[in-house]
């Protein structure tokens, strides 16, 4: 392909991009095909001889789209959003246009001070204490992949901090701390780092969140029995319920155990802190006095293409002293003198993406008060669908609504006689139905042995009229299960009111 080629091959690929976010709302929101079927359509085996380009374009939109979930649909509401803007796919485009590995300053200089700036543009937005800034040269940030990549870096860096400070501890006394409803991401950290995990008991009564004393419990525990534990990963949102753990309570008893590294993962609610209103409620105090690493994703709820999970850490040195390793084809002489950051030594990887581009893109294009408005849009649809399911006869709130996400099940009034078992059943039977559809996408969860269904709101285009028809079919679905068990139970013809 020449130059003038990629020119018309890129006006046809734009327009096509433009037509496929116009035309979004009349998809099915989930792919409809089946297993091994890209395998089926696809040759065995790459061709010998170029092909046309314009057979190539086609073709993603033959085999390719019909196999996408389409993730900012309107009723897109499962697992959590991922952004996609305009101004991202530009900056994509721009980046992907000069690709350079990005390890260290010389390798592109724009790379690396972009990412160094916008981390602290991003850290500004979100109130995070100027601690957490590059410009601080002691804190600052760095863009990783995912959360599950910033907790395997700082539990790294923790797990280095430790020995360092207790040289004679042996690797299987260490315990990396999460909870009972911390994402699956801590637990894959210590298999990966081989440690032993202790998942620390949350309660329905404290809204899942971890408790200081619960934390003082188990360290005294671990402790006099010989462990080490030596980071806790504490969340801010948790995946199943939006959970908050106590980290002001948590602090107080981490003061008496400076050797233990406190890591938040906020991966999607922390961006509400863009919202000063929501600072206190969800623990930003005591991130900023406390805590010594801070991860959110901004391609969750912040406008950002994936990937784009930003990770903040009290102290560099930390980070750079557990990553850095120096051959000596990768020195230079910024490098040496420590007059720019080299963010291979703040990864596990080398080589990095210039990802800096596109959140340059999206805050200059949003600017603060887009930021604002998208999250307060997004929290005030789900405040009226909360509001909805509290007045219902038909379902109930499991947890109390958090940010842009409802947890709820089916509990009708007309069949007060079911117990958590059959009320699980009746759920598992809803949520099949709800993950059959493909003008909804939803996601389920367990929370304590109860199974529920969570709504998560996050799509830019939804609508308040893409509430309503949520409600409306999720209405429809739970009737029919509803009638069903009324008819099992010798209730049949009962009327039940939804709303």
């Amino acid at each position: 392909m020449d130059v003038e080629q990629f020119r018309k091959a890129g006006y046809q690929a734009i327009d096509r991009i433009c037509d496929y976010h116009n035309s979004l709302r009349d998809k099915p929101v989930s792919s409809q095909v089946e297993p091994g079927y890209l395998r089926k359509a696809l040759p065995a085996s790459a061709p010998m001889e170029g092909e046309d380009f314009q057979l190539i374009a086609d073709d993603y939109q033959k085999y390719i789209i019909p196999g996408l979930t389409h993730w900012q649909h309107p009723s897109f509401f499962a697992y959590f959003p991922t952004s996609s803007t305009f101004e991202g796919i530009l900056a994509e485009l721009y980046a992907s246009s000069t690709s350079n590995p990005g390890f260290n300053w010389s390798a592109s200089p724009a790379c690396t001070e972009l990412e160094a700036v916008v981390m602290d543009w991003t850290a500004q937005l979100l109130g995070l204490d100027k601690a957490f800034y590059n410009v601080s040269e002691v804190g600052g940030g760095v863009i990783q992949t995912s959360a599950s990549e910033s907790v395997l870096v700082a539990s790294v860096a923790a797990r280095s901090r430790y020995i360092r400070e207790h040289p004679h501890v042996a690797a299987e006394k260490l315990v990396l701390y999460t909870t009972t409803q911390t994402h699956s991401l801590g637990k894959k950290a210590g298999l990966i780092l081989g440690l032993k995990v202790r998942a620390l008991e949350v309660a329905a009564q404290d809204d899942f969140a971890l408790r200081g004393d619960t934390l003082k419990v188990a360290l005294e525990e671990d402790v006099n029995a010989g462990f080490h534990p030596f980071i806790l990963i504490g969340t801010v949102g948790t995946t199943s319920s939006g959970a908050v753990d106590r980290l002001d309570e948590i602090a107080d008893v981490a003061e008496h155990y400076p050797f233990l590294w406190l890591h938040v993962d906020a991966a999607w609610a922390g961006l509400a802190f863009v919202c000063p209103e929501y600072r206190e409620a969800y623990q930003l105090p005591a991130i900023n006095n406390y805590v010594d690493s801070f991860c959110t994703n901004f391609h969750k709820w912040g406008l950002i293409h994936f990937d784009g999970s930003c990770l903040w850490v009290r102290h560099r040195t930390h980070l750079i002293n557990a990553l850095d390793v120096t051959p000596e084809f990768l020195r230079s002489k910024h490098g040496d003198a420590s007059t720019a950051i080299d963010y291979r030594n703040w990864q596990l990887g080398l080589g990095r993406r210039f990802r800096s581009l596109k959140f340059w893109f999206a805050l200059r294009a949003r600017g603060v008060n887009g930021f604002r408005k998208y999250i307060t849009d997004c929290i005030r649809l789900n405040a009226r669908f909360a509001q909805r399911i509290y007045e219902s006869d038909l379902f109930s709130v499991v947890t109390k609504p958090s940010l842009a996400m409802t947890v709820f099940r089916i509990a009708p009034k007309s069949l007060p006689h079911l117990g958590t078992p059959e009320l699980n059943a009746l759920n598992r039977a809803f949520y099949a139905h709800l993950a059959a559809r493909s003008d909804i996408a939803i996601t389920q969860t367990d929370l304590s042995g109860v199974f529920c269904v969570r709504m998560v709101i996050g799509a830019e285009k939804t609508e308040e009229d893409d509430i309503e028809r949520a409600l409306a079919l999720m209405k429809d679905e739970a009737m029919v299960l509803v009638r069903s068990w009324e008819g099992i139970g010798g209730r049949r013809g009962r009327k039940t009111c939804v709303y």
